[in-house]
């Protein structure tokens, strides 16, 4: 078995080299050429919807915190190798979600020039949901399927019976239980409707990227097997998530991580790093994939980089 599985590399460093761009404000200069013109549909993409719907840009934090739980099972599982048990590698855990916690709060320091106490960073909202995931790393695979549905049942359910005072419209922006839950915490509410408990429901997405690893790395199955579980998987994701949102249970909002949006991310998600897998680690077509390996060896460090310089 090879040390590092390339698709899982190559989709890192694609999903950080389309931050660093965004980070440059390419997307937006692009977005401002292109107005009034049939591009405008094309260059829309690149950035969140506006609330109920999905565009190609809400998939890369889903994308990222995916990557992050199968690079983390990666390194559990050959660390296992060489004699390190779960409990040896505890520490190592949690000192790194301690840093994802700091580095995530910082950078919104950084954002607002000032000291603020604001947790909506992608990092922040991965300290978390690392955690989560490490604590149940070893355990099978239908267990740990069953507790990422747990999780985003459990903020479906939080959203519909925590209703209290203003905050009583579930999927109202800034009327909802994850704005209630920011006036707890931080005393203010984002203004574009984002909120910090999206670490409940999106933990899934690491869940199921600790799966994705774990799948990739078991012998016992062969990679067209792989392949088709990664794919099946993806279309299950889809259908269901995409079923919610059209039968009126869970309307697709990105920016509180609504079940129906964490069901169809992650199944785009899953049938991306598929298509990665085949291409690369089966077909191994893999001429220009040292540019994205570069990249995704460094995640943490391009994000930080290209946030703050």
């Amino acid at each position: 078995m090879p040390k590092r599985l390339l698709s899982l590399d190559v989709m890192r460093g694609l999903i950080m080299i389309l931050l660093a761009a965004e980070s440059t404000s390419l997307y937006s200069r692009l977005d401002k050429a292109a107005a009034g013109t049939w591009l405008q549909r094309v260059t829309e993409q690149f950035f969140h919807h506006d609330w109920h719907g999905l565009r190609f840009w809400d998939l890369i934090q889903p994308g990222f915190m995916t990557m992050a739980g199968s690079a983390m099972f990666l390194s559990f599982y050959f660390k296992q190798q060489n004699g390190i048990t779960w409990q040896d590698n505890l520490p190592h855990i949690l000192f790194r979600c301690l840093k994802l916690f700091l580095f995530g709060t910082a950078l919104h320091c950084v954002y607002s020039g000032k000291l603020v106490w604001e947790l909506w960073n992608v990092l922040t909202q991965l300290a978390f949901t690392t955690l989560i995931a490490y604590l149940i790393i070893r355990k099978s695979y239908l267990f740990q399927a069953i507790i990422s549905f747990g999780l985003i049942l459990l903020s479906e359910i939080l959203y519909r019976t925590v209703l209290v005072g203003e905050f009583n419209e579930p999927f109202v922006m800034g009327k909802n239980f994850g704005s209630f839950t920011d006036m707890l915490v931080m005393g203010k509410i984002n203004s574009g409707g984002w909120v910090f408990v999206n670490f409940i429901p999106t933990s899934a997405h690491t869940i199921w990227g600790v799966l994705a690893g774990k799948l990739l790395v078991d012998d016992r199955f062969q990679a067209g097997k792989k392949l088709r579980y990664l794919i099946s998987s993806g279309m299950a994701l889809l259908l269901v998530g995409y079923a919610a949102d059209l039968g009126g249970l869970s309307p697709i909002i990105k920016r509180i991580c609504s079940g129906s949006f964490v069901l169809v991310s992650g199944g785009w998600v899953l049938l991306f790093m598929a298509f990665l897998y085949w291409l690369t680690d089966i077909r191994q077509a893999n001429r220009y994939a040292w540019i994205f390996t570069v990249v995704g060896m460094n995640a943490i460090f391009i994000y930080l980089f290209f946030e703050t310089v």
